[in-house]
């Protein structure tokens, strides 16, 4: 299995070992996660986050399993915590022989004298149970283990203190955990040993990265018991936690099916891959989660459809972000019937020609505040057919397509509608922010952005170049004739509208209420953001030859970094260097410079279409391997401070981040392959 190792100098200090984070999920939109050090740094970490109606309703459960060890008369602290005070005790990373990812599950080894325990946390996968064991070896005596779970009941965007009555029912090897009357009861359990109940709280434990956050760090966490079990050499005791039953999934099982699930997911790439890249599509897996599940009559539930998890620990399911990020955790990864479900979950909830931008975590009625998630659907339906040649799924789509285009040209929500004078795509209301750039504090909207966006309409010009092509394909020319034109109406004025001459890119936003008037009596704005370059990445020749390299050569110059592109330049008077402070700063620099790992793919796409060197395009794509030893293990994180050393910072693990990545990796090597044939049978 793929290992992903450690050096002992990266945790042997609280720094490092309070610093990398792990991440265990369960295709569910529930979750495990923590540090190395095990001390919970964010009020997301826990070795149980439940999603008790997938993928949302998320509800911390058992936040910590602190553990300790006697052997040979000596008592071993294994645990961490972190106080009100600053006091970081136990300190049981300072024990750790060894720490690893095998696959996707951490594997901490911890040295207890002259033996080891080695301890490994898993997850079931499509059920709210996690399991966490402990074996020993190398001991020439038995090691006597004591668990202690700390435990919950809270949404897991807030804190818990002390006030609930819990309940703790005697259960076999463990207890059934009540909250409270109405809570959703959880089981905790071993599969050997003994529990003794022993209710209590334990107070004040602070969550460093929240105070960072500007936001309440403190929290409260309830004891009821402790576990007990006995070791000897080479044996194993397996604790349980699951919001589904007191009759878990075995844990062996469990385990079993997780490894020959992540070997099944790396046979799809080839052998030859870097070890980044089978890292990358192993994370993959953890983003695509069921929407909901269904009876199947027996013991065991079905997916009710399948969606993408934005980004672990606080994002839900966005279309936009699905959108993008399919064709790369998808598609790249061989998962095609997954992709087609996705998009079918999303066809389903089109509504006056807009795909959903989120589904709220309580469930209600998803929010459509998006013009760019629909004109993405478009992309990842190009993709999907392209790796598939599905003409039934195509032509099941299509009336969705048809529907959407026609809503657009007509006007949906939020002024998003075409211009008649030059077909381009104008959106934008005062107070909203429809497209990715979305940051809001209050009434202040960031980068509003209202008007002819260049992404809105390179991504505009995509869709209706594609449906020219879907719409003969199926056998209805007329309209295959209606959209060619469309799609040429565009490419002609979208270079006229957008192109800046004295800078050398194109405009970020034209016929905006924002901008300054220029010799053509528009109103644009010029800042030089990166969402130019899907103009360039998308490949559908909306750009000339020498206007194209000039934009990735600017985009280069002024907005390449290793972990991304940054989202504004360095010389402009609003570009903000580290994205930190309380909310409003945080939000405030959110797209003022700083870096964006999901942009990296697009911008080695772009630059391959430009240059096609391909060795470019790739050592462009692999700047971003260090970091997967780095922040969360095996994942990429979602954004980074704009200026080096470029820290990276928001969601540890962003699907968009890592499927761009893995897309545009694929993408450049299947473009490799197909030259070289060329040149080998031309």
């Amino acid at each position: 299995m793929d290992r992903l190792t450690l050096d002992r100098g990266s945790f042997a200090h609280s720094p490092g070992a309070l610093g990398r984070e792990w991440l265990v999920t369960n295709s569910l939109g529930g979750y495990a996660a923590g540090t190395i050090a095990q001390a919970n740094t964010r009020r997301y970490h826990g070795i149980l986050v439940a999603a008790l109606r997938p993928p949302v309703e998320r509800v911390m459960l058992v936040a910590k399993l602190d553990a300790s060890a006697r052997y040979r008369g000596a008592r071993f602290e294994l645990a961490c915590n972190e106080f009100a005070d600053g006091t970081l005790a136990p300190r049981g990373f300072e024990r750790l022989a060894d720490f690893a990812l095998e696959g996707r599950m951490p594997v901490w080894t911890y040295a207890i004298g002259d033996a080891q325990l080695e301890q490994r946390l898993w997850m079931a996968h499509g059920l709210n149970t996690t399991y966490v064991s402990f074996t020993s070896s190398n001991a020439a005596e038995p090691i006597e283990l004591e668990l202690v779970p700390l435990c919950a009941y809270r949404d897991y965007h807030s804190h818990q203190h002390a006030g609930n009555d819990f309940r703790v029912e005697l259960n076999g090897h463990g207890c059934r955990v009540v909250a409270f009357d109405g809570a959703h009861p959880y089981w905790l359990s071993t599969d050997r040993g003994e529990f003794v109940a022993s209710p209590e709280w334990y107070w004040r434990f602070a969550h460093r990265l929240e105070a960072e956050r500007g936001l309440d760090a403190l929290e409260d966490l309830f004891r009821p018991g402790e576990f007990r079990a006995r070791l000897a050499p080479g044996e194993t005791v397996t604790f349980i936690a699951s919001a589904e039953s007191a009759e878990s999934e075995p844990a062996r099982t469990a385990l079993v099916s997780n490894r020959e699930r992540d070997r099944k997911l790396v046979s799809t790439i080839p052998a030859a891959a870097p070890s980044w890249v089978r890292r990358l599509t192993l994370a993959a897996d953890q983003f695509i989660v069921a929407r909901g599940r269904i009876s199947t009559g027996t013991a065991k539930l079905r997916d009710a459809g399948k969606t993408v998890i934005a980004g672990y620990p606080w994002f839900s399911d966005w279309g936009r972000d699905t959108m993008i990020a399919l064709p790369g955790l998808a598609l790249a990864t061989g998962r095609h019937d997954a992709a087609a479900a996705i998009l079918r979950t999303f066809a389903e909830h089109a509504s006056q020609g807009m795909l959903p931008n989120r589904f709220p975590d309580d469930g209600s009625t998803p929010e459509y505040n998006t013009v760019d998630a629909t004109l993405w659907f478009f992309h990842a339906i190009s993709a999907y057919f392209e790796a598939t040649g599905d003409r039934e799924f195509l032509r099941e789509i299509y009336p969705t397509l048809v529907e959407v285009i026609g809503w657009h040209r007509s006007g949906t929500r939020y002024g998003i509608r075409v211009d008649a004078a030059d077909g381009l795509l104008r959106s934008g209301e005062p107070g909203v922010q429809l497209t990715w750039m979305d940051a809001k504090v209050g009434d202040w909207v960031v980068t509003p952005r209202t008007g002819k966006a260049v992404e809105i309409n390179a991504l505009w010009h995509f869709a209706l170049s594609s449906m020219a092509i879907w719409a003969k394909l199926l056998g209805d020319p007329a309209a295959a004739a209606d959209y060619a034109y469309n799609s040429d109406e565009v490419r002609t004025n979208f270079g006229r509208a957008f192109w800046y001459e004295d800078g050398g890119y194109l405009y970020d936003v034209v016929d905006t209420p924002d901008g300054s008037v220029v010799g053509n009596g528009r109103r644009v704005d010029a800042s030089l953001r990166p969402n130019q370059i899907f103009a360039v990445s998308l490949g559908t020749g909306l750009l000339d030859a020498p206007r194209a390299r000039t934009v990735v050569d600017v985009c280069a110059r002024e907005l390449l970094t290793p972990m991304g592109l940054r989202s504004l330049a360095p010389g402009d008077a609003r570009y903000v260097h580290r994205y930190e402070g309380g909310p409003r700063e945080r939000d405030g620099a959110y797209h003022q410079g700083t870096v964006w790992s999901w942009l990296l793919g697009p911008f080695a796409l772009a630059h391959f279409n430009v240059y096609r060197d391909p060795d470019a395009a790739l050592a462009l794509l692999s700047a971003l391997a260090p970091h997967l030893g780095d922040a969360c293990l095996g994942s990429v994180s979602e954004i980074f401070d704009a200026d080096p050393p470029h820290a990276p910072r928001g969601c540890f693990a962003q699907a968009w981040s890592v499927a761009e990545t893995l897309r545009a990796w694929h993408s450049v090597t299947r473009s490799m392959q197909t030259e070289s044939l060329g040149v080998k049978h031309g």
